[in-house]
């Protein structure tokens, strides 16, 4: 599927950034591109509060990273800035936003970072690589900091995700095709203490038999310091891609590999199929709400509900238990197995958590598009 997205995402075409508003329970186009990320800035000076978005797109100079910015919750958006690696001329997939919580070496808190996976279009000889670019003005101008990681075969290295560990740790969470045919597919992590170079990459799911594959890596920090690392595991048994999710203590830590965690699914058996992304809220009786959203909602056998592409799902136990229903701000109604629609969506709290802001592709005649919304979080 990733190789069909490089193919689709080359017919791409830009369009203009346009300040547009945003309604609850419609969308609004963004723009042309793929795999949104929102993050809410909470460190950068003078601009805490503010929200930026990234969503990979593509024009006649290759393949590149869009990045907007909304100072009315996401109501508004206007383009700020853009990332183009010289490598996105041979393809770029799965952007990751972050903001450094603290200074990490030489980068302060507030930093953002950018990676994403570049390289999918090399041809037989490609050694496809996670490249790193850094903005210390909120995200109007970019500079390239480092490489994480590169694969040493012809396989690909997918979805990179950011956290900074209780120690202070940078970490780079990524999806690994590398070590086939023991493994189809595995998640792995790399550290780094000033987010230039980075160690030995250590396994954190690795599930027999080797057509097992563990990917799209999520980690979120929770109030009580513990951090929550979400992933969809695929081909598992009779199972196809669903989420899945471990907790660790300190963010560097997620016991054994081979463990695939704790399955997520509503009390009636349903589940999202491919591609989940989780936000944290205030709520519920533990006050911590977990929202996530994914591609494909089905029932427990697998087959697309009527309202596929158009709910949330919703946890008050840290993941534990049954999850329930929210309707989704976006609504992406003939989702499906695509790199498109409902592909990695994303989603933000805002208006003091009460409302929540959701980004999510969908196709436009035939040209994939973002677009964005807010809602009711419970």
């Amino acid at each position: 599927m990733r190789r069909i997205a490089a193919l689709m995402l080359a017919l791409l075409v830009t369009t203009a950034a346009m300040t547009v508003p945003a309604h609850a329970a419609e969308r609004t186009e963004l723009g042309v591109g793929a795999y949104p990320r929102v993050i809410r800035l909470e460190h950068t000076p003078f601009r805490r509060g503010r929200i930026i978005a990234s969503v990979n797109s593509w024009d006649g100079g290759g393949a590149f990273a869009r990045i907007f910015e909304s100072t009315d919750e996401g109501a508004t958006f206007h383009a700020i800035g853009e990332i183009r690696d010289p490598e996105g001329a041979q393809g770029e997939c799965c952007g990751s936003l972050y903001e450094l919580p603290q200074r990490v070496g030489r980068l302060r808190a507030g930093t953002l970072l950018w990676a994403a996976s570049y390289g999918q279009n090399g041809g037989a000889g490609r050694r496809m690589s996670i490249r790193i670019w850094s903005s210390s003005d909120g995200g109007r101008t970019w500079a390239f900091l480092s490489e994480a990681a590169r694969s040493h075969n012809h396989d690909g290295v997918f979805e990179p995700e950011f956290t900074v560990d209780a120690g202070g740790t940078l970490w780079m969470h990524y999806a690994d095709e590398t070590e086939a045919p023991r493994y189809s597919q595995v998640l792995n992590r790399v550290a780094s203490t000033d987010g230039v170079s980075w160690g030995t990459k250590q396994n954190t799911l690795a599930i027999p038999p080797d057509r097992v594959r563990p990917g799209m890596p999520v980690v979120r920090r929770l109030p009580d310091g513990r951090y929550y690392f979400g992933y969809e595991i695929c081909n598992y048994g009779r199972r196809y891609c669903d989420p899945y999710f471990k907790i660790s203590g300190d963010g560097a830590n997620y016991g054994d590999p081979a463990d695939p965690g704790t399955r997520v699914e509503t009390a009636n058996g349903d589940y999202f199929q491919h591609a989940h992304t989780v936000a944290v809220f205030p709520g519920g009786p533990n006050g911590v709400r977990l929202l996530m959203v994914g591609q494909i909602y089905t029932d427990s056998s697998g087959n697309p509900r009527p309202n596929n592409g158009q709910i949330l799902l919703a946890n008050d136990d840290l993941g534990s238990g049954t999850w329930y229903e929210l309707s989704a701000p976006v609504r992406v109604p003939r989702a499906y197995n695509n790199f498109c629609p409902n592909y990695s969506s994303a989603l933000l709290p805002v208006d003091d958590a009460r409302n929540v802001l959701e980004l999510a592709a969908d196709y436009d005649g035939g040209v994939c598009k973002v677009y964005f919304g807010t809602g009711p979080a419970s």
